[in-house]
């Protein structure tokens, strides 16, 4: 995991113990950002440009998930769900509350996370009305901290705005697992609602081990699978194993973040690399979903970068 045992340099000893002679790399974040997937890939990039092992070994690295298809089902599964615990589902406002982001990451990073996000709740919401369900619904950010700003519109002042519009019933939704949505949805935020004049709070579970997403994020690591030679002679490398097309290369680590975060005047422009731009990790393939998985009866290991929010906020729901 990324800031709890066993961490990222544990995974990779133990992956060189084992001798796994591919490997494929997803971040448990459903959207990229540079603070999250970014600071962990970073973290692996470093351990593996200083290893001749890793240089030598079939990398692919999953940088996001939020559009795959069982993610999307299994979401709307848990919000259709919910609707029909209230007496009138069809006034429930779906409100989808994500951990955010300072702004600067966007505007002068480039940080995907936004666009991702707000794709994200779009595809949501279409599987909704494809199942004839059209309620309203609303994206907001939670858990700024420092001077800076985060991304808007802030989840606190969307609570009190709504309840000033006269809605009713809420349906809060957290976009993905962490720690916030025990804290600051349950309690913080359930509490403004009701002082707001909203007199139906709902939230909708965690994903947990939900079986269609744990199947589904299987499929995904199958899918993401560096190529293996098709030959049977292994004389001369695959094509796969050569490849040294780009992952990420982020300037961002989480420390220069987190001075980001609470440096309001600090200039970040020129200094971080966009999301996508060149990194020299030999033999490392970026997945997308255009990509061809093939599979080998060789070993194959599954990294998975976890932040230990995000692992909380799954055992506390199952």
């Amino acid at each position: 995991m990324r800031y709890w045992h066993p961490f990222t340099e544990d995974a990779l000893h133990q992956i060189k113990k084992d001798k796994i002679t591919k490997l494929v790399v997803l971040p448990l974040y459903p959207q990229f950002s540079i603070s999250t997937s970014g600071s962990s890939i970073r973290v692996l990039q470093s351990i593996i440009r200083e290893d001749v092992y890793f240089t030598r070994l079939p990398i692919s690295i999953i940088e996001s998930w939020y559009q795959r298809e069982g993610y999307i089902n299994s979401m709307v599964d848990l919000i259709e769900n919910e609707l029909l615990i209230f007496s009138k589902p069809e006034e429930v406002m779906v409100f989808f509350s994500a951990h955010g982001v300072p702004l600067s990451y966007v505007e002068d990073a480039g940080d995907p996370y936004r666009d991702q996000m707000e794709e994200c709740i779009a595809l949501i919401m279409d599987e909704l009305k494809s199942r004839g369900i059209h309620n309203h619904h609303i994206l907001a950010y939670q858990s700024r901290v420092g001077p800076v700003q985060w991304l808007k519109p802030y989840t606190d002042e969307v609570i009190v705005e709504l309840g000033r519009r006269g809605i009713r019933s809420l349906l809060a939704v957290p976009v993905s697992e962490h720690i916030e949505t025990l804290e600051e949805i349950d309690m913080e935020y359930k509490h403004l609602a009701l002082q707001s004049g909203i007199e139906n709070w709902g939230r909708v579970p965690a994903l947990g081990c939900t079986s269609s997403f744990i199947s589904d994020l299987a499929d995904a690591v199958i899918e993401a699978l560096p190529c293996a030679s098709r030959s049977s002679t292994r004389s001369a490398p695959s094509q796969c194993e050569t490849e040294t097309e780009p992952v990420i290369d982020l300037f961002f680590g989480s420390i220069f973040a987190f001075v980001l975060l609470l440096s309001p005047s600090l200039d970040v422009k020129g200094m971080i690399c966009q999301s996508h731009t060149q990194a020299s990790i030999p033999g490392t393939k970026r997945y997308t979903n255009d990509d061809e998985g093939c599979l080998s009866t060789r070993p194959v290991c599954l990294v998975l970068i976890c932040p230990i929010y995000a692992l909380l906020g799954i055992q506390t729901d199952v």
